[in-house]
């Protein structure tokens, strides 16, 4: 039998069936080795030697594959058909040879197959290749770039500028892009203009609106009528006359269908039509894809293989009828400027089905099936036949001129199966006039001016960002989705009614890189660097080579910053986002002066626990502070003196602060006599702008005494690292010596409000239970809602958590959104926050390999010993 590995059990799973018993089908569950983070990885001493680790997570895959291969002498290469899969067979290849699992008479093949169905798959085994070396290579410079911007770049923004998390090779720049948007919006002047509508009459008693187009005897622009008066005087000039239709012009007009779906258009399809974002799109169509139900979800084509077309056409004569079948099969060309990437559309394996042809599906996989077969089979139907009137209404001495316009769809075409979601839509479309004819004397039913202002450019959409992003050239439609999730997960970007907003961090951190690395942020040289790799997998440039360039210059630009001083930095930011940080005041004043001591000059500060708040330059003698966003009341959390919320009964000042552990609140200020001050945490989940005076106070009380236990020893609650918590002191024995301390039983509770009203009843019920079950966990709890199966294995469920609900997956716990209702989260969402989950816990693992690196790779110079850095390299 041979073997053969493909990335996911769900994909092995389906490919079995087709396969059968002369095969055995494993996963390698994605890549099986990776850089680890730490110096050296990339040697660029070395000709850029790359030092692969096999991830602990994936030894046990691996060994599953060298022991089938112990009775096979066949090893097939089934994974995806795209840079990333090509790599993986790569990598898959290398590490069984290491392992002496590939023999000199193992045979070793690669297949690809676009779609998971019986013909692809079994056609693909009668073609078998070679793993190809040159999208091997392309995918060796991307990861080689990604290391070293990754891990060279993110240390300096570490060092110079505090709280700041990472930055990346892509990721930098589609951050510039958002920043820049928001700087745009905030720069906005808004101009004031005006229009006029009329609503008339028709002869036969049917109304229309139309809007004024001309005014004494001139056309007008759109900023003609400036003001409420000019409005007025064009509304007394159209109520003084009488008006009849002057022209009316019909012209006939088609739509043609939409493209079928590439990555990027089928991600911002699901983002306007079912508001998902990157990230959950590709998860709910990788689960499509393993199914077998479409084609491969990564790619920049748009052709359709000739048997699709053919099946197509099929299912439209059959179900809608010969009208809606154009004479000839429309032909898509692929616009890709990466060949590699240009796989075929995504399309369903078989366009005879539709969604309610496919029986059981989860309800997001059935959504997204549904979008892409209805694209699919849209795109090659007839075209929408439309009827466009125009209808202009005049005054006989022509100084007054309005205008009505129309749509009729004569035929709907591919109008009947699907119609493309817009981020724009026109008020005017779809509007059907009454019968007119032109001479008709109109009677005016209703006259009035409306105002306007001019808009800012909108915020990005994860859609129209991807969109933005592959009109640049920036990323590939492997990486579209991670990097936006990357940015939001870096807490540079957050997203609000699908809307995506850059957050303080993410400014100061593109300040940075704009004045510090401006080249690597640039988008041309980023769009020129894609380009540059998409020569290497086409095998038209060598890939150290074109690593040797980027490292030389970009080692000389990071050496540059290596004098640069926090201060200096922070001065450069204080002018690059002084609109931002220092607005302008409406009385002309000095926008930097201090408010509070009226002589220091306000610029940006750094806060020992991360992040900036902007402070005055004559501290410590004035101590004012506030965040970044502006003025509140109070101070800023970040600043030295924290946040005053008010005063005790004593007069006695409450501040809310944050330290190394996380928020806290504060009762007065170290002093000779008292060198701490008392401090509480803030509970877990807390959104710092809700705590008030009200709340810090009874925080501040703990720990709260509840009463005597009835076998003796005091019961107080309080909150500490790990929660709230019922605490039991039991009294010494008599016979305790001098040295012995009192025995504390702990047990936690699961409301934080509880600490301040938990009885002495229950409190003995809780402390009772912990005595009878010292070390164990309480009683396996019940889930919320029970969500079905992972793909690789193991129940998904929603869980009631101390500090709200999270759906679990075997080790994996990922909180729920704020804005999420438990009984609403299907399995796909659960999905995507798993994997995100997991992914953060993954990048802090290798950090535990350092004990066992390898011993002579540790003696041959220094730097070696810096394998606990926890640098990480970033997309």
């Amino acid at each position: 039998m041979a073997v053969v590995v493909v990335e996911s059990p769900a994909k092995a799973k389906t490919i079995n069936k087709y396969l059968g018993d002369d095969y055995t089908v494993l996963a390698s569950y994605g890549h099986v080795r990776d850089l680890p983070p730490k110096d050296g990885s990339v040697d660029t001493e070395n000709d850029f030697e790359m030092k692969w680790e096999v991830a602990s997570t994936s030894q046990k895959h691996v060994r599953a594959i060298v022991d089938a291969l112990k009775d096979d002498d066949k090893l097939i290469l089934a994974t995806d058909p795209d840079r990333e899969g090509e790599a993986i067979s790569w990598h898959l290849q290398e590490a069984l040879t290491k392992r002496r699992a590939i023999k000199k008479s193992t045979a070793v093949e690669r297949v690809v197959f676009n779609a998971i169905t019986k013909t692809a798959v079994t056609e693909a085994m009668k073609n078998p290749r070679q793993v190809d070396m040159e999208l091997v290579e392309a995918y060796l410079a991307r990861r080689a770039l990604d290391y070293l911007v990754g891990f060279n770049l993110s240390p300096v923004l570490w060092r110079k500028l505090p709280g700041s998390k990472s930055a990346g090779r892509v990721q930098s720049v589609t951050l510039r892009l958002i920043v820049e948007r928001e700087m745009e919006i905030e720069a906005f002047k808004p101009r004031e203009y005006w229009s006029v509508k009329a609503l008339l009459t028709t002869p036969r008693g049917q109304e229309f609106e139309t809007r004024l187009t001309v005014l004494g005897g001139k056309k007008l622009d759109k900023f003609d009528i400036a003001t409420g008066e000019a409005a007025e005087l064009a509304v007394a000039a159209i109520q003084s006359r009488d008006l009849s239709v002057q022209s009316v012009e019909a012209k006939p007009g088609t739509r043609n269908p939409a493209a079928p779906f590439m990555t990027s258009t089928l991600q911002q399809e699901a983002s306007r039509k079912f508001s998902w974002g990157a990230r959950q799109t590709m998860q709910v169509a990788q689960r499509l894809y393993e199914a077998g139900h479409i084609t491969y979800m990564r790619t920049d084509g748009i052709d359709m293989a000739p048997e699709a077309v053919e099946g197509a056409r099929a299912a439209i004569k059959d179900r809608y009828g010969d009208s809606y079948l154009p004479s000839e099969p429309r032909i898509y060309k692929n616009k890709a400027k990466n060949a590699q990437e240009a796989h075929e559309c995504i399309r369903p394996t078989d366009l005879s089905k539709a969604p309610a042809d496919l029986g059981s599906l989860e309800p997001d996989h059935r959504k997204l099936y549904d979008l892409i077969w209805k694209r699919s089979i849209a795109s090659q139907m007839s075209s929408a036949r439309l009827e466009r009137t125009t209808v202009d209404v005049g005054s006989a001495d022509g100084e007054v001129m309005l205008r009505a316009t129309g749509q009729v769809v004569k035929f709907d075409g591919f109008l009947k199966v699907y119609e493309e979601g817009r981020d724009d839509v026109d008020e005017e479309d779809g509007k059907r006039l009454p019968q007119i004819a032109e001479g008709d004397a109109l009677t005016k039913k209703s006259v009035s001016p409306e105002q306007h202002f001019t808009q800012p450019p909108p915020r990005y959409t994860e859609a129209t960002l991807v969109k933005r992003m592959e009109e640049l050239g920036i990323g590939r439609p492997s990486t579209y989705a991670s990097i936006v999730t990357t940015i939001q997960d870096r807490g540079y970007v957050v997203k609000d009614k699908n809307r995506l907003i850059p957050q303080d961090k993410g400014r100061l951190v593109t300040a940075f890189l704009e004045n510090y690395f401006r080249r690597y942020v640039s988008y041309d040289f980023t769009a020129k660097l894609e380009e540059e790799l998409d020569h290497v997998s086409a095998g038209e440039a060598e890939y150290k080579a074109l690593l040797e360039r980027f490292w030389t210059d970009f080692k000389a630009a990071i050496d540059e910053t290596a004098e640069l001083r926090i201060t200096d930095v922070l001065e450069k930011i204080n002018e690059v986002l002084e609109p931002h940080l220092f607005p302008a005041k409406e009385d002309g004043s000095d926008p930097r002066l201090c408010p509070n001591c009226g002589a220091g000059r306000l610029s940006m500060r750094t806060a020992r626990s991360g992040g900036a708040f902007i402070g005055c330059s004559n501290y410590p003698e004035c101590r004012y502070t506030r965040p970044l966003a502006g003025d509140v009341e109070g101070g800023d959390v970040l600043g030295p003196d924290g946040k005053l919320l008010g005063h005790d009964d004593q007069g006695v000042p409450v501040s809310l602060r944050t330290g190394r552990f996380g928020p806290y609140v504060q009762l007065g200020e170290p002093t000779e006599e008292a060198p701490k001050p008392k401090r509480a945490s803030i509970p877990k989940g807390t959104e710092l702008d809700q705590v008030t005076l009200e709340m810090a106070l009874p925080l501040l009380a703990l720990p709260r005494f509840i009463g005597k236990h009835p076998d003796g020893g005091d019961i107080e609650t309080n909150i500490g690292r790990f929660g709230p918590y019922v605490m039991l002191t039991e009294p010494l024995p008599d016979n305790a010596k001098a040295k012995d301390k009192p025995k504390k039983v702990y047990a936690n509770l699961a409301d934080p409000e509880e600490v301040h009203t938990i009885g002495l009843n229950r409190a003995v019920d809780l402390i009772e239970q912990k005595k009878l079950n010292p070390g164990r966990r309480a009683a396996a709890a019940e889930p919320l809602k029970t969500l079905g199966d992972h793909p690789d294995g193991g129940a998904v469920n929603v869980m009631k958590g101390r500090y709200g609900p999270y759906v679990k997956w075997e080790k994996v716990n990922a909180t729920l959104p704020k804005d999420v209702e438990p009984e609403s989260v299907t399995l796909e969402q659960a999905l995507v926050w798993i994997e995100e989950k997991a992914g953060k816990s993954k990048k802090k693992a290798p950090a535990k390999k350092k004990a066992t690196a390898k011993k002579p790779a540790a003696k041959k110079k220094a730097p070696a010993k810096k394998a606990s850095s926890k640098k990480t390299a970033e997309q």
